[in-house]
């Protein structure tokens, strides 16, 4: 008798045990709020510092016809400007991209990926066409 009562009372301990780990869990979705209850989350990019006012670090361009030419840093009409392709790359998911090869048809582009380092290659003409992934 005095076993069955032993092994009676394990099984009510388990079981206990088994019913206070189930609810252990559950009990883990109660939200906690210290502060003001009614203000939202913060903004995205709330660690991002606020831009640079425009022209900051540039000296300023002075008017056409004094100095420099009105196309000045400007890449020639036709062609794919390398900072154009470097924001499409980054456009597609590359990450820390430059550019490492510029020929009259091409310029190919470097960076990383989910699954490592990566390359893209776009044309040479307006608007950088992608030709290879």
């Amino acid at each position: 008798m005095m076993q069955f009562l032993v092994k009676a009372g394990l099984a009510a301990l388990l079981s206990a045990a088994a019913l206070a780990g189930t609810v252990v869990p559950a009990s883990a979705q109660v939200n906690i709020i210290i502060g003001e209850p009614d203000r939202g989350p913060p903004p995205p990019d709330w660690r991002r510092p606020p831009p640079p006012p425009p022209g900051y670090g540039r000296p300023p361009m002075p008017p056409p016809g004094y100095g420099r030419p009105p196309g000045y840093g400007r890449p020639p009409r036709g062609v794919c400007d390398p900072r154009m392709a470097e924001n499409i790359a980054e456009d597609y998911g590359l990450r820390r991209t430059r550019v490492v090869d510029v020929t009259p048809r091409r310029v190919v582009v470097q960076g990383w990926s989910r699954r490592g380092p990566d390359q893209m290659t776009f044309g040479n003409v307006r608007g950088c066409p992608l030709l290879r992934r």
